[in-house]
C-alpha cells in the first residue's frame, strides 16, 4: 500500500537533468506531512531490527529523511557533505555518478570506532555514492551494517553491487 501511494505522488520529469535521465521527484512527500510521517515510520520498523548506533545521511536529499528516522529511533545522525562544505578535519572519497563525478566528506570525529551505521540516501541508481559512503564509514573506522533508500531504481541492479558491504538493503519503492 505504501509503495503504491508513493509511487502515486513521486514525479517523473524526463530528460533531467540531461537527456536519457528520468528524475524521480520525491519533493511531494514534503508537502504531505501525513505520508512524511507514514515514510518515516516505515523506515524506522524495516531498520529498528539492524540494531545501529548511526544514521548517516548523503547531502542533500538523504538529509531530508535521516534525521527524522534518527529522532524516531533515538540514535546520532551524521552528515555526508560535499568537498569543502564541513568544517575542521573530514574523510574525503572521489567517486563517479550517472552523469559526472563527485567528492563528498565526513568530517573525523564524528562517528565511533567500530559503530554500526546505516547509509540513508533518497535513491539508489549506480550505488556510487551509497559505495563511496561506505569508504568513508570505514575511513572513520566504523561499520556500514545496511542501507536504506527512498526510491530503488531496480533496473540498474545496483543492489548486486552493494551487497558485498551489507545483504540490508532496504527501499520503499521500487522501479
Amino acid at each position: 500500500m505504501m509503495e503504491a501511494e508513493l509511487k502515486r505522488v513521486i514525479r517523473d520529469f524526463p530528460d533531467y537533468p540531461k537527456p536519457g535521465i528520468v528524475f524521480k521527484d520525491i519533493s511531494p512527500i514534503l508537502m504531505d506531512m501525513q505520508l512524511y510521517g507514514e515514510v518515516i515510520a516505515a523506515f524506522a520498523k524495516r531498520i529498528q531490527p539492524l540494531n545501529i548506533d548511526v544514521i548517516v545521511g548523503v547531502e542533500s536529499r538523504g538529509f531530508w529523511f535521516g534525521p527524522a528516522i534518527a529522532q524516531l529511533l533515538n540514535i546520532p545522525f551524521v552528515p555526508i557533505r560535499k568537498k569543502g562544505k564541513l568544517p575542521g578535519d573530514t574523510f574525503s572519497k572521489s567517486y563517479d555518478l550517472e552523469y559526472g563525478s563527485a567528492t563528498i566528506e565526513v568530517q573525523k570525529n564524528c562517528l565511533k570506532k567500530n559503530a554500526r551505521v546505516l547509509i540513508h540516501d533518497d535513491l539508489l541508481a549506480s550505488g556510487g555514492t551509497a559505495k563511496a559512503t561506505a569508504d568513508l564509514v570505514y575511513l572513520a573506522g566504523a561499520k556500514p551494517v545496511g542501507f536504506a533508500f527512498l526510491v530503488n531504481l531496480t533496473f540498474l541492479n545496483a543492489e548486486a553491487e552493494l551487497v558485498s558491504i551489507s545483504n540490508n538493503i532496504i527501499s520503499l519503492v521500487n522501479y
